[in-house]
């Protein structure tokens, strides 16, 4: 095409080269001139193409697509191609939708799916797609998937921790079907979920009993510490006692009141000190 628009140009600008030189006025020869010099800035214009940051050109020349695309930043192409930016940055794809269990009940789902257009198949995916392949090829294959994988769990495992697993499955089974197509999946994950009301009632009756079942464990488990506290402080006490009872002796409590009198007699205070007392120690009685 490019190569026609040049043949034209070429048979245009010669045949006013040969009317410039029968003698043509100066406003015809300026107005060829201008005609030219727009043709040029335009087949000029029309040959760039600036695509921006994360994302990749499509060419399509009425109707044919190219399998050379365009890399971000500025490029040249051909002037009568229209170039299609598509993008290869992370892009989220939602989707609500109500899945069965095992136990054959209904479970509503609320999903993101986080993908990404491979760059090197971009122009197959324009080509047999369109832009809009997001709708075209995810959104059936994942409520294809998710209902396949579902239906092999109980519905208490969406609620529960299992959600994790489930999520890595769907992701592992949905690449396996679109990434041969140029859509790379991220992960899915699970956003919201709804259970039948019994079975959440139901779920959550047996959550509280887990917790409350947890609580006690803890509350018996500190009794019991608190109780082998208490039965080494007493033993402690018990043995402190033996031993110094042990230790006591009724010459040991004469020989320390003699030694307290002794001190009381040399004391500057008022007293009077009647040795001989009960047990053979001393009574000492204050004057004051």
């Amino acid at each position: 095409m490019f190569f026609i628009l040049s043949t034209i140009f070429v048979i245009f600008f010669g045949g006013a080269s040969l009317f410039l030189k029968r003698g043509l006025t100066k406003e015809v020869k300026l107005m060829l001139r201008v005609v030219a010099g727009v043709f040029f800035l335009f087949m000029a214009i029309s040959s760039l193409a600036v695509i921006p940051a994360g994302h990749i050109g499509v060419m399509d020349t009425f109707g044919k697509v190219s399998k050379n695309t365009l890399k971000s930043g500025v490029n040249f192409k051909n002037p009568m191609a229209k170039v299609i930016k598509m993008s290869i940055k992370t892009q989220e794809f939602k989707e609500k939708l109500s899945v069965p269990s095992i136990e054959g009940l209904m479970v509503a789902l609320d999903v993101s799916i986080l993908f990404n257009l491979d760059a090197v198949k971009s122009a197959d995916i324009y080509k047999t797609v369109g832009k809009n392949y997001a709708e075209v090829i995810l959104k059936p294959q994942l409520r294809s998937v998710i209902r396949g994988i579902t239906a092999s769990y109980e519905a208490k495992a969406l609620y529960t921790s299992d959600r994790d697993m489930l999520s890595n499955k769907i992701t592992t089974e949905l690449n396996k079907l679109v990434s041969k197509r140029g859509v790379n999946i991220e992960s899915v994950p699970m956003r919201q979920m709804t259970l039948p009301p019994q079975l959440a009632e139901a779920i959550s009756r047996k959550l509280e009993a887990e917790q409350e079942s947890q609580k006690m464990e803890w509350i018996l488990q500190k009794e019991t510490q608190e109780a082998e506290r208490k039965r080494i402080e007493a033993k402690g006490i018990s043995d402190f006692q033996n031993i110094v009872s042990k230790g006591i002796s009724e010459p040991l409590l004469r020989w320390k009141g003699i030694e307290a009198t002794e001190r009381l007699a040399e004391s500057q205070n008022a007293k009077i000190v009647i040795v001989g007392g009960k047990n053979g120690l001393p009574l000492i009685l204050n004057t004051k």
